[in-house]
């Protein structure tokens, strides 16, 4: 399976966001996004998600030697800033989770086993959700994206300001699900998308810009990817 991205634009007022996005991502691997403050990572994602209508271009899944449209059920989006409703508790958001959603989940496990897979502890299941701290609600907002199996799982700065132990978890988790699945990481930390990411992919005036590894060390490709994010911001 395949997400193709041909010739995809957008932009606001006079702004031209995305100029001409043309990109393959196959299933099985993260795909590190970088690029410089207003890039247009997030509109890229938001026209993924069909949040945002783009101008130009468009976008499809290729597979079985066919294509066809990306449709909601295929996206999965985990945003920076965790969406939970705070009201719940962590046990009543699964459970209300699975339930809505109980005819398109093949295998649906017991509730707990799911909180024993992202390590929340007995005693916070119970817990309204406003009391857990900003890496819990990821986790939370990480799971359920996770349980619906979306064929593309966008994730959108996802770890910004967790602590190393949630932040190295998460990468774990991460590495689990990608089999299968195309998972595309927007991240401004070069060094956790050089480490847990399978390719490295520029957001580079407007376009898509793969940075091959070719076999270098991870100093070498530290100095390509800045060299080139330092051009785009002389563009």
């Amino acid at each position: 399976m395949k997400l193709c991205i041909e010739h995809l634009s957008k932009r606001f007022d006079r702004k031209e966001v995305l100029r001409d996005v043309s990109f393959s991502f196959d299933a099985g691997k993260i795909y590190g996004l970088l690029g410089r403050n207003g890039a247009g990572k997030t509109t890229l994602f938001n026209c993924l998600n069909r949040d945002v209508k783009a101008d130009g271009g468009r976008f499809f899944l290729e597979e079985a030697g066919g294509q066809r449209d990306v449709g909601g059920q295929d996206v999965g989006y985990v945003l920076s800033t965790p969406a939970v409703p705070e009201f719940l508790t962590g046990r009543e958001f699964l459970r209300f989770f699975l339930e809505i959603n109980e005819k398109t989940l093949p295998h649906p496990e017991p509730i707990d086993a799911y909180f024993d897979r992202i390590g929340i502890a007995p005693d916070d299941r119970d817990k309204l959700l406003k009391d857990y701290s900003h890496g819990m609600k990821n986790k939370m907002q990480m799971l359920v994206n996770i349980i619906a199996q979306p064929n593309i799982l966008l994730l959108d700065e996802p770890m910004t300001s967790l602590d190393v132990v949630i932040a190295e978890e998460m990468k774990q988790l991460l590495r689990q699900v990608k089999a299968g699945r195309i998972l595309i990481f927007s991240t401004h930390i070069m060094d956790l998308a050089l480490d847990l990411c399978d390719e490295i992919v520029l957001l580079h005036r407007g376009v898509l810009e793969p940075i091959p590894r070719d076999g270098l060390a991870d100093a070498l490709l530290r100095e390509r990817i800045i060299a080139a994010l330092r051009e785009d911001g002389h563009a």
